[in-house]
C-alpha cells in the first residue's frame, strides 16, 4: 500500500461531488489523482477530468486498479459492487453514498476484512462534532424530553431522511441506551395518535438548492434545546473525504467511520 503520494481515483467524477472531490485533492497537495469514472452515457467518458489529463472511464473497475484509495459518493445502487473491488484491489474505499440498504453494510463489512473501509453519513467535521454532542445531550435529558430531527436539502436528493439525519438519530439512540429501530417515527401523516414517549421522530424537507440543514430538537413540557449544523457548500464535504483519504492509506483493513479518522 503506497504511503507517500497515495493515488487517488474518484467514481462519478462530474457530478456534483465529483468535481468538489476533484477540486479538493488537487488542492490537498499529498494526494495525486489518477482516474475518475462516470455512467457510460455521459458526455465526458472518453475525454478528461477538466484541468487535467486524467481520462474519464466508465469502468469503476480500471479506477479501483489505478488507484491506493478510491472515493465514491455516486447514488445508492452500486454500493455492494464498489466493495468487493475494494476488496479484490485491496484499494481503500471512502463511502461518502447515503440510503445504504442493510446489504449494502453487510457488503462494507466484508470488505473490510481485505481493505479499509471508511463510511460516513456526513465527512463534515462540524456535524462529526454534532452527533458528539446529541449523544451527550440524549443521556443527559430523560424521555421527558421528545426528540425530533429535522433535515431540508435541495429538490434533487433522492434519499429521506438524509445519511446525516440517520447519523444523528443513531447518536440520540445510543445516548440513551436503545436502538434507533425500536425507536423510530418516521415521516408522520394522517391520523398518526399521540406522540410514543420515548421515540425518536424525523422530518425530512427538499426544495431549493439547499447544501443541507440538520436540526435536533429536545422539547419538554417547559423548553426546548436545538443542536443544528448548516452546509454552506458542498467542499466540507470534499474536504472531510479527502481528509479520510490521507488517513486511510496509513490504516490497516477494517471498517471505518470519520469518528476514526477525526480521533473522536
Amino acid at each position: 500500500m503506497a504511503t507517500t503520494s497515495p493515488k487517488v481515483g474518484i467514481l462519478g467524477c462530474m457530478g456534483r461531488m465529483g468535481q468538489a472531490l476533484t477540486d479538493a485533492v488537487r488542492e490537498e497537495g499529498s494526494l495525486t489523482l489518477v482516474a475518475g469514472s462516470e455512467v457510460s452515457v455521459h458526455p465526458l467518458v472518453g475525454g478528461v477530468i477538466p484541468g487535467t489529463d486524467v481520462m474519464i472511464t466508465d469502468s469503476a473497475a480500471s479506477v479501483f486498479e489505478a488507484a491506493d484509495v478510491v472515493l465514491d459518493f455516486t447514488p445508492p445502487g452500486n454500493t455492494a459492487d464498489h466493495a468487493a473491488l475494494a476488496a479484490e484491489t485491496g484499494t481503500a474505499l471512502i463511502v461518502g453514498t447515503t440510503g445504504l440498504t442493510d446489504e449494502d453494510h453487510a457488503a462494507l463489512d466484508a470488505a473490510g476484512g481485505s481493505a479499509v473501509i471508511v463510511q460516513a453519513g456526513n465527512y463534515s467535521l462540524g456535524v462529526n462534532l454534532l452527533v458528539a454532542l446529541v449523544k451527550d445531550a440524549a443521556a443527559k435529558l430523560d424521555t421527558g424530553f421528545d426528540i425530533e430531527i429535522v433535515e431540508t436539502h435541495h429538490k434533487h436528493k433522492i434519499d429521506a431522511p438524509s445519511g446525516t439525519a440517520i447519523m444523528l438519530g443513531e447518536a440520540a439512540a445510543e445516548g440513551r441506551g436503545v436502538a434507533l429501530e425500536t425507536v423510530r417515527t418516521p415521516a408522520r401523516e394522517g391520523l398518526t395518535g399521540e406522540r410514543i414517549p420515548g421515540s425518536i421522530g424525523f422530518s425530512a424537507v427538499r426544495g431549493g438548492g439547499v447544501i443541507g440543514d440538520h436540526d435536533v430538537m429536545f422539547m419538554s413540557g417547559s423548553e426546548r434545546l436545538t443542536l443544528s449544523h448548516r452546509a454552506e457548500n458542498r467542499r466540507l464535504f470534499a474536504d472531510g473525504a479527502v481528509k479520510a483519504a490521507v488517513w486511510a492509506v496509513a490504516q490497516k483493513p477494517g471498517r471505518y467511520s470519520m469518528k476514526d479518522v477525526l480521533g473522536l
